[in-house]
């Protein structure tokens, strides 16, 4: 790959995605105009995934301005259902219209739920069901907030690229779940470091460095299926691993301030505190250096260790100063600036926003900057488990596609046990490259 900016026109090409057009010409003017018109009238929301996060972004929907109500719900499994019903009716009683009818279960619940008369679909199960939801929901011509990451493997991220392209076409309004791109100090922030506060830059720091999640003990009787379900932070398949699920936060702030996309990735990562079986298959730490077709570098930490120093940061370093992004910090050539103003809660502000841009009918597309952060954390996660450089061309041209035999409780995931209750782990120098 050449030392180019990875712009937009490019990265789709690199992906193989066209623009869409003529070819959906038949519901192109209906979908723009039920996109459009929403005006005052009411927003009717499907959930897709009930699980925190789930229930979190619902409770944002529906605490936007303007008429909105919570009208189908969809999990795979009806324990997690039942108890986000109870919890959103509980603070949102009187926006909830979900009859037992239009509670859906299973593998196969998402497309129920879509195709109720709904106008705009919550999308927030294990990230590895996204692409198919999100194509789903699109090809339906739904408005579509998704949790982040968008997908865990490339043959995701091209497909969620394609829909992307298909919703702008269709005039659908797309939020994705990375709200740092509504939180004012970030925006600020970022907008002085493009601007030039800290001249050009050099280098980038990013961290995600905590204790680590949840675990959920195997429960006597439980199919393989339905263990890796109820834990996915920790099967690649579902998760991406954390470098995928949670850093992307990080590397997307550091892509936001580069307005691209690095081109290559090195680095290095294991298992070293977590090494139970109940940790699956997936890393506890990643140490990665990205390279910016600038030639920018940016240095990249996730850790899972309890007892260990925590951080959660973003950095900037120009040629005249630096900034901590995350404490809406700048200090450049003896001159120092720090944000002061206002902070809404930017989960709920991205929740605004996206219910705003369908009530006035402008512009909103967050799919394909959710594409290429997710793009950054997996070409991320196939340096640490290859022990090799990797450039972003061949990534994201990627055919290895991380999805059990068929989604149904008697599908078979693609990782598996050994005698003793241990899942293979990905080696570098081997054959598995993430």
């Amino acid at each position: 790959m050449s030392e180019s900016l990875v712009d937009r026109r490019n990265f789709l090409r690199l992906a193989g995605v066209s623009a869409v057009g003529a070819a959906l010409a038949p519901e192109l003017l209906a979908a723009r105009a039920r996109a459009t018109a929403m005006g005052r009238a009411e927003i009717r929301v499907a959930l897709v995934g009930c699980g925190g996060r789930g229930s979190g972004a619902a409770a944002n929907a529906l605490s936007t301005s303007g008429p909105v109500r919570l009208v189908a719900m969809a999990d795979a499994f009806e324990d997690r259902l039942e108890s986000s019903h109870a919890a959103l009716a509980a603070e949102h009683g009187d926006k909830l219209a979900v009859p037992p009818e239009r509670r859906f279960v299973g593998f196969d619940a998402y497309k129920k739920a879509i195709d109720c008369d709904v106008d705009l679909v919550i999308l927030a199960t294990p990230p590895g069901f996204r692409p198919m939801h999100f194509a789903y929901a699109v090809g339906k011509s739904r408005h579509v907030f998704c949790e982040k990451p968008v997908a865990v493997d490339a043959p995701g991220v091209r497909m969620v690229l394609e829909a992307g392209e298909e919703a702008r076409a269709k005039g659908l309004k797309i939020g994705v779940g990375l709200q740092r791109h509504h939180q004012a100090a970030y925006i600020e922030c970022v907008r002085r470091i493009q601007a030039g506060a800290i001249g050009e830059i050099v280098l980038l720091r990013a961290y995600w460095n905590s204790s680590g999640v949840w675990v959920n003990p195997r429960a006597a009787g439980q199919s393989e299926m339905e263990h890796q379900m109820r834990n996915w932070y920790y099967f690649n398949w579902l998760c991406g691993d954390h470098i995928v699920e949670q850093h992307i936060h990080n590397l997307d702030v550091c892509n936001w301030i580069m307005r691209d996309a690095p081109v290559s990735a090195q680095g290095m990562g294991g298992r070293q505190v977590r090494t139970g079986k109940e940790f699956g298959e997936i890393y506890d730490h990643h140490s990665v250096e990205f390279t910016y077709a600038s030639g920018a570098k940016l240095l990249s930490q996730c850790r899972h260790m309890p007892s260990c120093q925590d951080d959660v940061s973003e950095h900037a370093h120009g040629a005249h100063g630096w900034a901590d992004v995350s404490a809406g910090r700048i200090v450049a050539r003896g001159w120092e600036w720090r944000f002061q103003g206002e902070a809404p809660d930017p989960y709920q502000q991205e929740h605004d926003d996206l219910f705003a841009a369908i009530r006035e009918g402008h512009d909103y597309n967050e799919a394909e900057f959710g594409a290429k952060s997710t793009m950054t954390a997996i070409l991320g996660r196939m340096a640490t488990y290859s022990g090799r450089r990797v450039n972003l061309k061949d990534a994201l041209a990627s055919p290895l596609a991380l999805r059990p035999s068929k989604y149904d409780w008697d599908g078979v995931p693609p990782s598996l046990p050994d005698a003793n209750g241990f899942y293979p782990i990905p080696t570098p120098g081997g054959k598995h490259t993430g």
